[in-house]
């Protein structure tokens, strides 16, 4: 707890850095550093799943990223994702559900790594894919290449989009009753819903032309949605920001719930800000989920916000937090 600009939410940012390798709130390395200073470091200990867990982030103005888990050094701090499960609730998350489809596409994405740690991959793979079939378009159009350069591109984009469809197919199955579930606890009657159709080599290759008029992969599902939807309308165009602000946090609960049953160990979770415009039900009922769950951190201006008495209460000013 503290007084607004004390310093919480860089609390809660320094705990999500060490776990993931990287900020909810900024992809700038140089902005998580103190300001006039060349350099700074996060050291975190604890355990996971009966294991001793310790992380260290070396940053420096610079210089590149450094990460180790329990000494040994990575090759990049993102792989501490793999490794450590964190889930995350901020203010701006709202962007999941009232922002365009890409944000959507990336939440789920990265849920599927979590929930699929071995198709983690299909995504970055996909991505790639589509850019090099992109590249080799626009190469076409400019006569610098030919249309047989294109068919390995297309294949792969064919391979990897069916993989990636199949992929969120299967959490969005694995999710949805869950999300429905905790909805349906905070008084929001929500759901969601992926219809993503996996492009084939032959449905490219019928589109050629107007691809390469545009220099871009009119096909595939890079371009899909995921629809968040209460009472059959569209939570992004209709909702209200508070059903907007429940539908993030039930995404978080059942996601957190999937992980906390699948092990080896509950995620840690982040919330950010996510009392003050719930009422004293909806308070009550989020105390309740994340007291059942692993390690949970919630940041307020007031302790009182809480329904229930914390394990423990950190008092945060500007520059400590005890």
């Amino acid at each position: 707890m503290g007084p607004n600009g004390a310093g919480k939410t860089n609390l809660l940012e320094a705990l999500h850095v060490g776990t993931q390798g990287f900020s909810p709130r900024t992809r700038t390395d140089a902005h998580l550093i103190r300001f006039g200073a060349e350099r700074g470091r996060i050291a975190l200990k604890g355990a996971r799943g009966g294991s001793q867990v310790e992380s260290e982030i070396v940053l420096g103005v610079n210089e590149a990223k450094r990460a180790t888990l329990n000494g040994a050094r990575l090759s990049a701090a993102e792989q501490l994702r793999s490794e450590l499960a964190t889930l995350v609730f901020t203010p701006d998350r709202l962007a999941v559900v009232k922002g365009g489809p890409a944000v959507r596409r990336a939440y789920f994405d990265r849920a599927l790594g979590r929930l699929y740690p071995a198709r983690a991959v299909v995504p970055t793979e996909y991505a790639a894919a589509i850019a090099q079939r992109n590249a080799s378009l626009r190469r076409v159009s400019f006569g610098a290449s030919s249309r047989d350069a294109l068919a390995p591109w297309t294949q792969r984009v064919a391979e990897l989009g069916a993989a990636l469809v199949v992929s969120r197919v299967e959490t969005v199955a694995e999710v949805g009753p869950r999300f429905s579930e905790r909805a349906g606890e905070l008084g929001l009657a929500a759901e969601v819903r992926y219809e993503g159709e996996a492009p084939t080599a032959e449905a490219l290759e019928a589109r050629l032309d107007q691809d390469l008029d545009r220099g871009t992969t009119g096909l595939g599902p890079h371009l899909d949605d995921i629809e968040l939807t209460s009472g059959g309308r569209e939570l992004r165009r209709f909702g209200s920001q508070g059903e907007q602000r429940l539908a993030v946090l039930a995404l978080i609960l059942a996601e957190a719930e999937l992980l906390t049953e699948r092990g080896p160990a509950p995620p840690l979770l982040l919330l950010d800000d996510v009392l003050s415009e719930l009422d004293e039900r909806r308070r009550r009922i989020l105390a309740e989920r994340v007291g059942s769950a692993g390690q949970s951190f919630i940041t307020s201006t007031v302790a009182s916000a809480l329904p229930v008495d914390p394990a423990q209460l950190v008092e945060v000013t500007p520059g400590s937090a005890r």
